[in-house]
């Protein structure tokens, strides 16, 4: 068994990814809005959201509950920062 400072280290090593590939995908987040804002695309796409919820679902296994939740507030935080590039906020 593992110690609580190995388990800890291991966490803190998968935060550190995590947090890169947040990053990479806000910056998705923010090409999207650009895009939609040239083409007067709307913000939200519930049918996208709904496809990408329950796949996340489906491939989060024992955890796919939770990881729906985790993509919903993933997506909505992607909508707010569309929302402030769309608006000239950001």
């Amino acid at each position: 068994m593992k110690s609580l400072d190995e388990i800890r280290a291991e966490i803190d090593s998968i935060d550190k990814e995590l947090i890169a590939l947040f990053m990479r995908r806000m910056d998705c987040s923010r090409a999207v809005a650009e895009y939609k804002k040239a083409n007067n695309i709307p913000i939200l796409n519930t049918d996208r959201e709904d496809e990408i919820l329950n796949s996340v679902e489906q491939k989060g296994g024992k955890y796919g509950e939770y990881a729906r939740e985790l993509y919903k507030k993933i997506m909505e935080l992607s909508r707010d920062l569309q929302g402030e590039v769309i608006s000239n906020k950001q």
